[in-house]
């Protein structure tokens, strides 16, 4: 398993549609086969930018992912509303205490 964090940076007054958005979407994404766990995060200095946070089984999970219609359609609506360039890291998990 690893995980997959992508930081997005949103225009304010598009963060109300993209939350909207991706309301609608989370279940879809997260029924993705290989993936294993989705949060989104909001960073508490600087409230237009977002944190994806995903567990994938494999790297071809995510890479299937990437190249679905499903992915496709999200991220084309979703980069509507950046007001900067994303940033994502694919990195494995070595610790996790409960």
């Amino acid at each position: 398993m690893f995980v997959r964090i992508v930081k997005m940076s949103f225009e304010p007054s598009k963060i109300k549609s993209f939350l909207a958005y991706f309301e609608t979407k989370k279940h879809l994404i997260r029924g993705f086969e290989g993936c294993e766990f989705l949060e989104l995060y909001r960073d508490k200095e600087n409230s237009n930018i977002f944190f994806t946070y995903s567990y994938w089984k494999a790297e071809s999970d995510l890479e299937n992912y990437r190249n679905s219609d499903l992915f496709k359609t999200v991220w084309a609506t979703t980069k509507q509303y950046f007001n900067d360039k994303p940033e994502a890291w694919s990195v494995d998990k070595l610790v996790s205490l409960k």
